[in-house]
C-alpha cells in the first residue's frame, strides 16, 4: 500500500511481510466506491462485468454489495444511506463506518474514471482466480488420491481456465451500429480481394462456394451423412483445398496474416493420421488408396506418390488423431494450434465419438448437446469456421427417397440448433449399385439406364444455412481416389430448391 497522506488507509502499515500477498489495489478500490457514492451513475459504468467478490477488501465487498442493492431499488447510496447496514464494529483503522464512507466520498474520483478503475479491480480478482488454480494444482499433484489420475486433473484444469476465460471478459454489451458496420465493409473488402471474391474461406469447389460464400468465420457447419456416403472423403478435400490456398503476409508488428486458403486443424477421431495422408495422396496422384495399401503399384507411380509427398509436406495441415476425446481436450488443443501456428479452420472427424467434459453420461442426447454448444462457443472464441462430421439415424434406409433430412442428424435436437449450417452428402449411386437386377431382364435394362445417370455424381444438401440459400449442389466423385470434384459445366445438372 503506498505510503501517500491523502490515502486511506484501513490498518497500520507492518514490516514487509516474508510471503507474498496476492496482487490487489486498495486505492483503486476505495477510488471507485466513492465514485459510487459520490454519483450513483458511476455504478452502472461498471455494473455490467463488476461484482462485490472481485473487491479484495472485505468491507469493500460489503459496500459495493450494499450499494449495489439500493440502486437497483431506486433508492439512493450515500455516506448516510448505506452506514446504517454495515456492521457498527467493522475495524477501519480507527476510523467509524460512517467516517470512512464520508472520507471515500470526499477523495473520490470521477466518474468517468471509474471504469478504468473497476477494469484494474477485475484484471486484479482474475490474477487472484489464477493463483487459486495454480495452487490447487500443486496441492492436489502433491495429494492426489490413488483413484484420481494426473490426465483427469490435467481436464479439470482445463475446465476451471477455460471457465475463468470465458467469465473474464468486460469488452462485450452493446456496440454502436457504425462499429459493426465498419467490420462488415472490411469484410466486403477482404472478400473483393480474395480468390473467388469470397467471404469466407473457399472450399476449393466452385459450386459450393457460390451457395455459401464460402466458410464462414465464427460458423458451426454441419457435415452429415450415412456411412459409405463420402463425408470424411469431402472434409479431407476440403482441408487438402485450404491448406493449399494458404497464404499470409506479415503484419507491421510482425505477427502473420492469412489472405488467402488457411491453417488447418484435422481433429481425426475414426482414422489414423496415416489413413487421412493416404487419401490425400490417392487423391492427388490419382492412384486408388486400395493400390497404395496392398502395393499394387509401378515403380512410376512409386515415384509419382514420392514427389507427391514432398509437395505436401509443407502444407498447413494439423492432424490429432486421437481416439475418445473429451470436448474440452478437443477445445484446449485447438487454443493452443492457433497460438502456436496459426488456425483458421477445424475439422472434427466426428461428433459422435467425442466425449462430454464430464463422466459418461447415460443421457447421450445432453452429451451431444454440450459438445455441439462448445464447438459453436470454440467458433465464435477462435473466429474460425468449424466443421463438425455427424453420423445419421437408419431411419433414412426406411424410406423409398433416402435422401437424408434435418430429422435425420442423430440427438438432432441440439446439432441443428447450434449449426449455422448442415450439410448432407449423399451418393445415389450407392443404393442402386446394390440393387442390381438379374442381367437380360428390362429390369435390369432400366437399371442399368438409371446407374448410368448417377455413376460418379454426388448430391450436397444444404439443409439449413443463416447465411443464404439452402437447396442442392452437384459434385463429380471418383470413390477410388476419394475425391470430389466440381462437375464440368456441360454436365451440371441445375439446383433442386
Amino acid at each position: 500500500m503506498a505510503t501517500d497522506s491523502n490515502v486511506l488507509k484501513l490498518a497500520p502499515e507492518a514490516g514487509s511481510p516474508a510471503y507474498r500477498t496476492a496482487p490487489h489495489n486498495i486505492e483503486a478500490e476505495q477510488s471507485v466506491l466513492g465514485a459510487i457514492l459520490v454519483n450513483n451513475d458511476a455504478f452502472y459504468r461498471v455494473s455490467d462485468f463488476l461484482r462485490a467478490e472481485h473487491f479484495f477488501e472485505p468491507v469493500h465487498q460489503a459496500i459495493f454489495d450494499t450499494s449495489a442493492s439500493l440502486i437497483r431499488a431506486g433508492k439512493v447510496a450515500t455516506p448516510v444511506t448505506l452506514k446504517t447496514f454495515l456492521p457498527a464494529d467493522t475495524d477501519l483503522g480507527g476510523m467509524t463506518v460512517g467516517q470512512y464512507l464520508a472520507r471515500l466520498a470526499a477523495e473520490a474520483t470521477t466518474i468517468i474514471n471509474a471504469h478504468d478503475y473497476g477494469r484494474t479491480i477485475y484484471d486484479l480478482a482474475l490474477r487472484r482466480d489464477l493463483i487459486g488454480i495454480g495452487t490447487d494444482m500443486v496441492n492436489v499433484a502433491y495429494d492426489a488420491p490413488v483413484d484420481f489420475a494426473p490426465k483427469a486433473q490435467i481436464e479439470d484444469a482445463e475446465r476451471r481456465l477455460y471457465e475463468l476465460a470465458e467469465s473474464g471478459r468486460y469488452d462485450g454489451g452493446f456496440q454502436r451500429f457504425s462499429q459493426a458496420l465498419a467490420v462488415a465493409v472490411d469484410m466486403a473488402a477482404a472478400a473483393y480481394q480474395r480468390d473467388g471474391k469470397l467471404s469466407g474461406i473457399s472450399t476449393g469447389l466452385r459450386d459450393l462456394d457460390m451457395r455459401m460464400g464460402g466458410l464462414q468465420h465464427s460458423d458451426l457447419i454441419i457435415l452429415a451423412g450415412r456411412p459409405g456416403m463420402g463425408k470424411t472423403a469431402l472434409a479431407t478435400n476440403i482441408a487438402y483445398n485450404v491448406a493449399k490456398a494458404y497464404r499470409s503476409e506479415t503484419q507491421a508488428d510482425g505477427t502473420n496474416k492469412t489472405v488467402n486458403g488457411g491453417v488447418v486443424g484435422f481433429f481425426s477421431c475414426e482414422m489414423s493420421a496415416e489413413q487421412l495422408a493416404t487419401r490425400i495422396l490417392a487423391e492427388q496422384t490419382g492412384i486408388s488408396s486400395a493400390s497404395i495399401r496392398r502395393g499394387g503399384i509401378t515403380e512410376r507411380d512409386f515415384d509419382k506418390i514420392r514427389d507427391y509427398a514432398i509437395e505436401l509436406q509443407s502444407l498447413p495441415l494439423f492432424v490429432d488423431e486421437t481416439g475418445g476425446l473429451s470436448i474440452a481436450q478437443l477445445c484446449a488443443r485447438a487454443r493452443r494450434l492457433k497460438r502456436q501456428k496459426g488456425l483458421d479452420l477445424i475439422i472434427v472427424d466426428y461428433i459422435q465419438l467425442l466425449q462430454g467434459s464430464g463422466k459418461r453420461s447415460d443421457n447421450r442426447v445432453q452429451e451431444v448437446t454440450e459438445i455441439t454448444t462448445s464447438l459453436k462457443a470454440l467458433a465464435k472464441e477462435l473466429n474460425v469456421p468449424v466443421i463438425g462430421l455427424s453420423q445419421l439415424s437408419r431411419q433414412v434406409e426406411s424410406r423409398d427417397d433416402k435422401r437424408p433430412q434435418l430429422a435425420d442428424l442423430r440427438e438432432s435436437g441440439s446439432i441443428e440448433q447450434d449449426a449455422d449450417v448442415v450439410m448432407f452428402v449423399y451418393r445415389e449411386e450407392y443404393y442402386l449399385q446394390n440393387k442390381e437386377p438379374r442381367p437380360g431382364t428390362p429390369e435390369h435394362e432400366k437399371w442399368t439406364t438409371e446407374m448410368d445417370l448417377v455413376h460418379g455424381k454426388a448430391e450436397v444438401i444444404i439443409a439449413k444455412q443463416r447465411h443464404g440459400p439452402t437447396g442442392t449442389v452437384d459434385l463429380q466423385f471418383e470413390g477410388q481416389f476419394t475425391r470430389f470434384s466440381d462437375l464440368s459445366d456441360d454436365s451440371q445438372l441445375p439446383d433442386r430448391m
